[in-house]
């Protein structure tokens, strides 16, 4: 096998195994199913691997579709809490958050509603919960845990044109319950040779839900942290074209200081940098998800 960066194909074939889609979805209709009139479209943002941009794309996604004129909810799963912490919303400054709609014995609008902090960045946003990392016990024991999102949002999709769900980097009841809940799973995938081999585990995980959900997953993969100058990510770039076909956003998110610049302060992009390249990237992926 060839060390990235070196001559030859990135990463040989054990890299182009590792992006081997399930085939549960036939190639030409990869794009996700609509869901009925008046509800809301949820994306779920997943990918287990972390630092893949999972969490810049969720926000960023969600700030671009509400200058598009959408109404936009935008939920942290993520035990991390990352998207909170990025939005300036720390567990000690919040209330309710994610968590009590896990462990409600149900919910209503008002109930979810009470956990929504809303008109952050242009969106509503649900922050998360340190604690959420205990649901996988807590939930051991409860009917129907897998479709627990599902349901609670069923109760406010009304009120939305989309809800883009934060998830965690790792198969459990949270990612789980995402992935059920979701219209369309975006896969945000670093182009660098080791991001190719996380694929793997996300793949895997469809191919398993699959086997017992109604219909299969529709996902698309997203390409993040592209430096153009590298030849690298120009490879692995291509090898991600050629293996995924259709199921690629021809949007390609670019490295941009800008990112950071915003988490810093608390905002997302288009509050910072509105002009900047990946302002308008994120924007271009609202305008293809909108045509889907």
């Amino acid at each position: 096998m060839f060390a990235p960066g070196t001559e030859g194909p990135v990463g040989g074939a054990s890299a182009a195994r590792a992006v081997d889609a399930p085939s549960a979805v036939p190639r030409g209709k990869a794009g996700p199913l609509l869901p009925a009139s008046g509800r809301a479209r949820i994306l779920a943002v997943a990918n287990q691997k972390g630092g893949v941009g999972k969490t810049t794309t969720a926000l960023s996604l969600g700030a671009a579709l509400s200058r598009r004129g959408k109404r936009v909810l935008v939920m942290d799963l993520d035990p991390h809490n990352c998207a909170s912490a990025h939005l300036g919303l720390f567990p000690e400054n919040v209330s309710r958050s994610a968590l009590d709609l896990f462990l409600a014995d149900g919910v209503d609008a008002a109930c979810f509603m009470g956990t929504v902090v809303a008109g952050q960045s242009g969106f509503d946003f649900v922050p998360g919960h340190s604690r959420l990392s205990e649901l996988d016990v807590d939930l051991r024991d409860r009917p129907r845990r897998g479709i627990i999102l599902k349901e609670a949002l069923a109760v406010v999709s009304d009120r939305y044109d989309f809800a883009i769900l934060d998830c965690p980097p790792h198969m459990g009841v949270l990612l789980a319950n995402a992935l059920v809940a979701s219209d369309l799973l975006v896969i945000p995938i670093q182009t660098d040779f080791l991001a190719l081999h996380g694929l793997r585990l996300i793949f895997d995980s469809i191919r398993t839900l699959n086997r017992v959900l109604p219909r299969p997953l529709a996902f698309m993969a997203l390409a993040t942290m592209y430096d153009r100058r590298a030849g690298a990510c120009v490879r692995v770039l291509n090898l991600l074209r050629r293996k995924l076909g259709t199921r690629i956003f021809s949007t390609v998110i670019g490295l941009d200081t800008k990112f950071r610049e915003a988490s810093a302060d608390g905002k997302v992009i288009f509050e910072v940098a509105p002009d900047s390249r990946g302002a308008r990237e994120y924007l271009q992926l609202a305008d293809e998800i909108l045509r889907t």
